[in-house]
């Protein structure tokens, strides 16, 4: 018997920092639970020796991009499986289009920095045969944007960007909010992230051969 499709199963291609620390995310979710891949970032990624979200606001915003164009991208996909019932079909088209506009807002704010964004991601998603494949991928990827952005706005300087990053963050989690309520689940996992031991996020980082 396979596994059921989840976050561990996307594969991130390409040779941009971004591209990489998106995937040692994933990696991360899927080893310690979709809540740990920001403590991941954060921990691993963010605040520690190995100083990734480098490169200043830049880097913030060029890493977040990675991961909204990752969604969007998801979410075209999903809104392709057989058999979705009309609400969450529905629900899925709001998402897709509030990712798509995160994918505009950010490309602008790299705009607005003087840079221009990095190449879009070569993304390898698992196989979504049913609603529930659909469901759980969703929930677990918009999980990981929240982490991710709360790991990432610590380091971000400017005010104005950290504003834009805030509000994601919050559409974010009400994203994985809705998707949980028509899963039949809380629509909260839980009051906190889950945190990552230095050992755990070193763990995730070298599974991807780092």
């Amino acid at each position: 018997m396979t596994n059921p499709a989840s976050i561990g199963h996307i594969e991130v291609g390409g040779i941009t920092r971004g591209a990489f620390l998106v995937r040692t995310a994933l990696t991360a979710g899927a080893l310690y639970g979709a809540g740990a891949a920001g403590p991941a970032l954060t921990r691993a990624l963010g605040h520690g020796a190995n100083g990734a979200f480098s490169g200043g606001d830049v880097g913030i915003v060029n890493f977040a991009l990675t991961l909204e164009k990752i969604e969007a991208d998801f979410y075209k996909r999903a809104l392709a499986v057989k058999g979705l019932k009309p609400g969450l079909t529905k629900l899925l088209q709001s998402i897709a289009l509030n990712e798509t506009e995160h994918v505009n807002a950010l490309t602008q704010s790299l705009q607005l920095l003087g840079a221009k964004p990095g190449p879009p991601p070569k993304t390898k998603l698992p196989a979504l045969k049913t609603q529930a494949d659909v469901l759980r991928v969703a929930i677990q990827l918009e999980d990981t944007g929240v982490s991710a952005y709360n790991g990432a706005a610590t380091q971000i300087q400017s005010a104005d960007l950290l504003q834009v990053a805030a509000s994601i963050a919050q559409v974010e989690g009400r994203h994985a909010g809705a998707l949980r309520e028509f899963a039949g689940q809380f629509p909260s996992a839980g009051p906190f992230d889950k945190v990552l031991s230095g050992a755990q996020a070193d763990a995730a980082a070298h599974r991807l051969g780092a």
